[in-house]
């Protein structure tokens, strides 16, 4: 019985007993300029629509003087001088549980999929402090992306940061699809940040299918939505993320994309005054990125392993947003429009791509293997002109001659269906055979490199080497000189 009644109760618990109102004075593009209602920055508020019962959602950008600034979530169609302004007293919060598995929300936390409310007792603040640096796990195990250039040559591990970076048309959604669907992670949280609406219903049923559905949740705030709305949902993404990761989940974070997440807190900042920096970018863009970037990754309880897809304007890799998101994250996945013409899907540049961490996730054998097929790519590169044009002699170079011989089986390897899954150990078992190198049994498992030796460790015991064999080579040469006869001459100080 009890539990019957706790929603009731809560509901009461909830209940402002005092209002907060005030007024519209003016809207001017998207910004609702109100006298009153006492608030804070951040908080939610409701404007009440005259001669109707409908409210728009706003939340409180700033102030000036004693003028409240707010962006709405929605159309601000019907808002008029004098329509009431309530303050609710609290931020932006998202319902988090295990029902929110299979479901679609937008950026307030809502469900949008038509199967219902979410059925749900708690909440996650959706601006939040990333985890403490001091209690952040290692990051030891293996993530597998089910891509096989990934897998094999741009390894990840678990609570990793990536960001995959393009311009437009060249396979950045598909490639974040293909992970999706074939990630070992526990859970996935989607969020599909100012992408066209006909995208979304293509991504859930085409792309995910029932049984990643399952095991996933989608946030949408399509291109035609509010500034404020794609911005904050970047944020509820990352929440529902951090709930299941405080869970002890192994979470994957895929999030399409961070440019579009930039575009809306540019068009915020200019709208509350203020001044454009590089490219037009207010300093709030280049603020708020790495303090949304630093939330994922590993915690004293669990992991999001994030992939963050980034627009490249102009496929300008120096660009302002492209080279703040690369610096900040943990690696970065090139993809190159050159490879996308040529039909090599996914269109994974190798040579511009790093993943920092990969050595630690990666058996001693397996780095080999990986190290040498970016060898013979680098190679095949350099010399390509002179191969396709026939100058290049066959036997004037054993290296260029292997790499030669093995292109087209290499380029075989990185090309893979969108619908293909390859697990790790046939990546592990094709890139062995192409690199005529065995792999260890032992390097198969999640933490193929535990126990790997830190920097630390090596430099440690090599300065305990380096007395021991000092002091040998001073014993064998101490007899010499005293068998010569010859006492040592202690050197005068030399005056300056």
């Amino acid at each position: 019985m009890e539990t019957f009644f706790n929603k009731y109760l809560n509901a009461v618990e909830e209940t402002e007993t005092i209002l907060y109102t005030g007024s519209v004075i003016a809207v001017k593009g998207m910004m609702i300029e109100c006298n009153g209602p006492r608030s804070m920055v951040g908080e939610l508020c409701e404007i009440k629509l005259p001669n109707t019962e409908e409210t728009i959602l706003a939340e409180v950008m700033g102030f000036e003087g004693t003028t409240v600034k707010l962006m709405a979530y929605g159309d601000t169609k019907g808002i008029e001088i004098g329509s009431e302004v309530v303050a609710s007293g609290h931020v932006l919060q998202v319902p988090v549980g295990k029902n929110l598995l299979g479901r679609v929300i937008d950026a307030t936390g809502r469900p949008i999929d038509g199967k219902g409310s979410l059925e749900t007792t708690e909440y996650y603040p959706v601006i939040a402090s990333p985890p403490n640096p001091m209690l952040r796990r290692p990051i030891d195990h293996r993530v597998v992306t089910g891509v096989r250039a990934i897998d094999s040559l741009l390894t990840c591990g678990k609570g990793q940061r990536l960001g995959l970076f393009a311009g437009s048309g060249v396979g950045k959604s598909t490639l974040l699809s293909m992970i999706a669907r074939n990630t070992d992670a526990d859970i996935n949280v989607i969020g599909l940040i100012g992408e066209r609406g006909r995208e979304v219903m293509d991504f859930i049923d085409r792309d995910l299918g029932e049984a990643g559905m399952k095991r996933s949740v989608i946030v949408v705030a399509t291109s035609d939505t509010p500034s404020i709305a794609r911005l904050r949902a970047a944020y509820v993404t990352t929440a529902v993320a951090e709930y299941f990761r405080d869970q002890g989940k192994d979470v994957m974070l895929l999030m399409d994309n961070m440019t579009r997440f930039a575009h809306a807190q540019r068009e915020i900042g200019l709208s509350t005054g203020e001044a454009p920096a590089q490219r037009g970018y207010p300093p709030s863009v280049f603020d708020l990125i790495p303090k949304l970037l630093e939330r994922s990754g590993t915690s004293d309880k669990g992991t999001i392993t994030a992939f963050y897809n980034v627009l490249v304007d102009g496929d300008d890799m120096d660009e302002p947003i492209t080279d703040k998101v690369r610096g900040t994250l943990d690696g970065h996945i090139v993809l190159s429009r050159t490879l996308a013409q040529e039909r090599h899907y996914p269109a994974i540049d190798v040579l511009q791509s790093i993943s920092r961490l990969s050595k630690r996730v990666s058996g001693k054998t397996t780095v080999t293997a990986a190290n040498k097929i970016a060898r013979l790519i680098a190679i095949y590169e350099q010399n390509k002109e002179m191969i396709n044009a026939g100058v290049y002699q066959q036997g004037a170079n054993a290296e260029i001659d292997e790499a030669i011989a093995k292109h087209s089986a290499i380029e075989d390897f990185l090309t893979q269906e969108e619908y293909e899954p390859c697990p790790i150990e046939d990546t592990l078992s094709k890139l062995s055979a192409l690199a005529e190198m065995p792999i260890e049994e032992n390097e198969y498992g999640e933490q193929p490199a535990l126990d790997r030796k830190t920097t630390a460790q090596m430099v440690k015991e090599l300065a305990e080497e380096i007395p021991s064999s000092t002091s040998a080579s001073e014993q064998t040469e101490m007899p010499a000189v005293m068998d010569s006869g010859v006492e040592p001459v202690e050197t005068p100080p030399v005056k300056a």
